[in-house]
């Protein structure tokens, strides 16, 4: 055996590599560019749960927590799923605590499926969703599910279901596409769970951006479907603490239960101090703060499709989330350095110095976003104008 040569690896580990949303990070550093690809939520966390973090960390809550988290942040976030997400998780024991809602996706994702399920993804998916869900070995069946404007279609999804198919993936708001998926919608969603026995995965770490009077509905609120459904969010994006790592998931006790054992042996538990910041989240900002949020993200999405659509992008307005997921077709017809994502996203940051993330990364078949980048943002304002400004000055006519 050759000494220098490296280890053989898992099998799970042959194919992973940096994600193209992060690598476009040390890309755009390198260029002294701005970052409109990454989701990072560089805004500033509020003054109230940066304090509590102060106060725990001069407090020594420094120990392990319980596995599923706090008591009192498990309280406060099953108070809050009852009275604003209308779920009728019924005990903090419905509530588990994890690192990041990435981290209790994973811990969702090891509890329910293995080598022989299948599972429901709908496109364009987020990359970590799929990667995750392959790495539990079920086989992922791809459901095209479309843009703000494109309706969930229930014999699409029922093509693709099998006696194998254990559980369904629902992003909602949407990233990549700023898809809100709509009551209607969902209920055709539960119809088919309870019809082939699935369980579902819903996303939700969006839930607070919205736009144009758009509905943000849990799928668990709706009758008969709390039992048959995961609910994820997290403080990272409403919050603006992305680096903390705080998620949280909400499903019935027996799942729960097991959700947070799964989250025990693969993170121990999330960081205890930062837990009790993130109480500041229920106990010290109000109404006025989500209100004030949303209209600060309605403002920096008008700034942001505007100037795509003024340099010749065609670009669905998201509903939902803080991403906007374009297209370049007529840009590819007309000028050089387009002729696919790859290429148009080497284009903005070498002409505009600005980074995005190429729309195959969002597809099964990669040929399906050649012609889509996708932009964030959630950056502050002066940060977005200028952006705005280098796009408009490189390609604007």
């Amino acid at each position: 055996m050759d000494p220098a040569a490296p280890p053989s690896f898992a099998a799970r580990a042959d194919d992973l590599q940096q994600s193209a949303i992060r690598s476009v990070t040390r890309r755009v550093n390198e260029v002294d560019g701005i970052n409109l690809g990454q989701g990072v939520c560089d805004l500033p966390t509020p003054e109230p749960i940066k304090a509590r973090a102060h106060q725990a960390l001069r407090e020594d809550a420094s120990i392990y927590s319980h596995y599923a988290g706090i008591e009192p942040l498990r309280r406060a976030i099953l108070k809050k799923e009852q009275a604003h997400n209308e779920v009728p998780a019924p005990s903090p024991e419905d509530v588990v605590v994890g690192v990041g809602s990435t981290g209790v996706f994973v811990s969702a994702a090891f509890t329910l499926l293995e080598d022989g399920d299948e599972v429901i993804l709908f496109e364009p998916f987020y990359g970590y969703h799929r990667n995750i869900l392959e790495l539990t070995g079920a086989t992922i069946r791809y459901v095209p599910l479309g843009g703000p404007e494109s309706m969930f279609d229930r014999a699409a999804m029922e093509a693709a279901v099998t006696e194998n198919t254990k559980a369904v993936v629902v992003n909602t708001p949407a990233n990549p596409s700023g898809k809100v998926w709509t009551r209607e919608e969902l209920s055709t969603l539960v119809d088919l769970l309870h019809d082939h026995d699935l369980v579902a995965i819903t996303d939700e770490i969006y839930e607070y951006m919205l736009y144009d009077g758009t509905e943000h509905v849990s799928l668990a609120s709706l009758p008969d479907a709390y039992e048959r459904t995961i609910t994820l969010s997290g403080f990272s994006k409403a919050y603006n603490v992305t680096g903390w790592r705080l998620g949280y998931g909400v499903a019935p006790a027996p799942i729960a239960e097991k959700m947070g054992l799964m989250n025990d042996l693969l993170y121990i538990c999330a960081p205890r101090p930062l837990q009790h910041a993130a109480l500041a989240a229920f106990e010290d900002l109000d109404d006025e703060y989500v209100a004030q949020l949303q209209a600060d993200y309605a403002e920096r999405r008008t700034l942001m499709c505007e100037t795509l659509e003024a340099i010749g992008f065609d670009v669905p307005w998201p509903d939902g989330a803080y991403y906007v997921l374009a297209g370049f077709d007529e840009l590819s017809d007309t000028r050089a350095g387009f002729a696919d994502d790859a290429a148009a996203c080497d284009t903005l940051l070498q002409e505009a110095h600005i980074g995005t993330v190429t729309g195959g990364s969002f597809y099964r078949r990669p040929a399906d976003g050649k012609r889509q980048l996708r932009f964030c943002f959630a950056k502050e304002m002066p940060v977005l104008r200028q952006a705005c400004d280098q796009l408009r000055d490189a390609f604007a006519d």
